[in-house]
């Protein structure tokens, strides 16, 4: 999924260009540091009104399900990072009780988070109408060991999910 380039020999699928943040744990998460997992990413920010927290809610099922899988990771890009710091997260995830080995909340400069949102297909955008300003997909998206976009879910709506669940299954080669 995402921007293909197609030659007159090959196609060249979509990768996620390479990105370094700060997890809630002040360390450095990047593209090499993910290379050998799958992972699912979301874009949030804490103080959102609206639909974070049902996309929250959906990457805890996640998280919960595949806790033992160490070949998945899930990462959280703080939309609002200039509230949404190293403190902000690390309390964050602890409030949610999620294990900070297997999801990493990230944090960064403003403009490289949301200008990777658009490589994820996630739309963002400031909003003065929208409660908490800033007006955000819910994507949920799956990216596998090469970088490339597999699948993606509304993470508003838990039959989406399920159906990413089993793309996870997939990637991870469980037959379910």
């Amino acid at each position: 999924m995402g921007f293909h380039d197609i030659s007159q020999t090959d196609t060249i699928y979509h990768t996620i260009p390479a990105f370094e943040f700060v997890n809630q744990d002040s360390l450095s998460i990047s593209n090499d540091s993910l290379s050998d997992v799958i992972y699912v990413a979301d874009f949030f920010y804490t103080n959102c009104p609206t639909i974070c927290p049902i996309v929250i809610n959906q990457m805890i099922r996640i998280h919960d399900e595949y806790i033992e899988k160490e070949s998945l990771k899930l990462l959280s890009f703080a939309l609002d990072p200039k509230r949404d710091n190293v403190k902000r997260l690390s309390e964050y995830s602890e409030n949610l009780e999620v294990n900070n080995e297997k999801w990493f909340f990230l944090t960064g400069d403003k403009d490289d988070i949301w200008n990777l949102s658009e490589e994820y297909l996630v739309a963002v955008a400031e909003d003065d109408d929208e409660p908490g300003g800033i007006s955000h997909s819910g994507n949920i998206i799956l990216v596998d060991k090469d970088g490339h976009i597999r699948s993606f879910a509304d993470g508003t709506d838990e039959v989406e999910v399920n159906r990413l669940m089993s793309d996870i299954d997939l990637l991870l080669g469980k037959n379910n």
